[in-house]
Parts: structure tokens; sequence; C-alpha cells
């Protein structure tokens, strides 16, 4: 039986299976062809929802036989993120999007600011902008919405912008729309943040499940468990890897515990963090660490308070990830 080449889009990634939709609409579902693991990509999943790929179908009436992924064509951005089990390799969260929106929470689970650190530094070390969307707004005291406003302070004078939002009532919901017009939005976050709530409210049709927060440890539960490319006015197929159409795509993923960065060398970090790589340029030294070297302008900056101390210490964490346990620590 012979196989014909088709171009298409990787909608949704099950793992051992992936959901390819052709360019002239087809939904073929298909596997990796053996030798593709050998090609040097390091990563627990090789190919990503976002990736453009050729796959290799059975022709011929009866149409069957197995669909296979042959070629990936190349990335222009990703977003990717250390294993948890694999020290050596990369998991790949997205590929080829326009945005990201973190969804961070202060309570019910706590976000901690290393791991909205991480996920930013790693963000900016492939170009993808990032929105910080601050869910649950309607489970938080006075102290909890006082910290959240000091948050949303801290990164929008970083330069990020930030929502405040209730995916459970709505609130703030349609202010997200306009962000979201047009554009390829990965959906990432700790488990239990409310990323399911939230494409539920975006997408009423999608019904995706959602679970309770686990009491014991005020931690979410995982509900999705694979990643999956959501059109948010599904009419029409989407063309090519971005929404250059016009169109709307979200592309879910699974909750994640810890953001362990890959493949950083320590000199790259300090430009990773946007007030840090504005500080370094006046340091004394080109190769200044910022961390004991004289003259320098970015720990000069952090005793004077324009740099936030959760920051710096963002930072540092990451230079110590040449340290190969301290992936696994949740951050």
């Amino acid at each position: 039986m012979s196989n014909c080449n088709l171009k298409g889009l990787v909608i949704k990634n099950t793992g051992s299976w992936y959901t390819v939709r052709t360019d002239d609409g087809q939904l073929v579902d298909c596997k990796i062809k053996g030798n593709f693991r050998l090609r040097g990509i390091r990563s627990t999943n090789p190919i990503a929802v976002g990736d453009r790929v050729t796959i290799s179908a059975p022709s011929g009436e009866d149409g069957k036989g197995a669909s296979f992924i042959t070629e990936i064509d190349e990335r222009r951005n990703y977003i990717i993120r250390k294993s948890i089990n694999l020290s050596k390799q990369s998991h790949i969260i997205a590929a080829n999007v326009d945005q990201a929106f973190l969804v961070v929470t202060i309570n019910r689970p706590q976000t901690s600011t290393t791991f909205i650190d991480r996920f930013l530094a790693s963000a900016e070390a492939y170009r993808v902008p990032v929105v910080l969307i601050f869910n649950k707004t309607d489970l938080l005291n006075e102290d909890d919405l006082r910290l959240q406003d000091m948050m949303i302070a801290l990164y929008e004078n970083i330069g990020y912008e930030c929502r405040a939002i209730s995916a459970e009532t709505g609130k703030g919901i349609e202010e997200l729309r306009p962000l979201l017009q047009g554009k390829i939005t990965v959906l990432s976050g700790n488990s239990g943040v409310g990323k399911s709530t939230l494409i539920n409210r975006l997408v009423p049709d999608v019904n995706l499940r959602t679970a309770d927060i686990s009491d014991a440890h005020q931690t979410g539960m995982h509900t999705t468990t694979f990643s999956e490319m959501i059109n948010l006015a599904p009419t029409t197929a989407p063309e090519g890897a971005s929404g250059e159409s016009g169109e709307s795509f979200l592309i879910d993923t699974p909750g994640i515990k810890g953001f362990g960065t890959f493949d950083m060398e320590p000199e790259e970090i300090s430009s990773y963090f946007k007030e840090i790589f504005h500080f370094s340029k006046d340091c004394r030294f080109s190769n200044c660490t910022h961390t004991h070297e004289p003259g320098c302008a970015v720990r000069k900056a952090l005793e004077e308070h324009y740099i936030a101390e959760s920051r710096y210490q963002s930072y540092l964490s990451m230079l110590d990830d040449k340290d190969e346990n301290k992936y696994r620590e949740a951050y």
C-alpha cells in the first residue's frame, strides 16, 4: 500500500498519539516514526502541540493503515522546562505560540514567586510574551488582596501585563478576550489554579473537567492530562501554526508543580530578568555574576529596592540549577 505525505498542525498530544489537523482540514491520529527519536532531540516529547509537521498517511480507497509523523518544521519559538523525571531531557510545553497566559493564584493553591519568575525567564529566553492572570480573586480576604495588589504592582513595574480575574464568577473574563484575538496563546500554571475553569468560561461548549483542591496540602489535582489546541471561535480549521487568519486559539496544558529551567548557561540568566539586565549594564565588570563582585550595580539596585528581593532570590536559584537535584524540588 502506498502512502501520501501531508502537511499539518499538531493540535493534540496524548503522550503516545498525536492528532494532526492537515492543511486540507482532515483530523489524523498519528504516531512518531521509530527513528524520529534518534535525531538528537533530547526531549520527553519530541513533538509538541503547535508544531507544523509532515505526516505519512495511507493512500488508496480503504485508507487503512497507520499514519506517522515523519518531519517537523523549524519552530519559531517554544516554552520548555526541565523534565521532572529525566534530568538530561526537556519537556516542551507548546511550540509556535504568540503569547503565554500564566495563571497564578494567591491562595488555594499559592503560586510561589520563584515558579512565576522561572516561567517568565524561560519565556524571555524564547521571546514569548507573557500575561500574568491572577485567578480566584473571589476567594481572597483583605490580606490576600493586599498581597495580590503588591505582586501585580511588582510585575507591572517590571513590564509584564497583569489581570485579576475570577474564572468561577466570571469577573474580568470579558477583558481577556481582546488579548486573545487573532493569537495562539498557551495557558500554563500550577495544578489547581483554575485553567480548566477559565477555558470553560472562554469556550462554554468545551466542558473541560475540573477538580477540587486537595485540602490536605492546598495543592491542585491534575485534571488536564494532555495538551490540546482549542479554537476560541470554532468555525473553521486553523491554517498554519499561528493566528494569522484572525482566528484565536488556546493551548491547554497539564498543570505543573515545578519549573526547572533547561539548557541555560549561568552567564545568560541575568538577561532573562528584565530589571536585572537593565541595571547590569552599569556593573564594573562585564562578566559580573551579581553575587559578590565589587562595583555590582545590580546588588546596589537591590539594596536601594529598585530590584525586588524575591526576584533576586529567583535569579540566584536559577544560577544553582547546575546542581542536578535542584530541579526536583517543587518551586
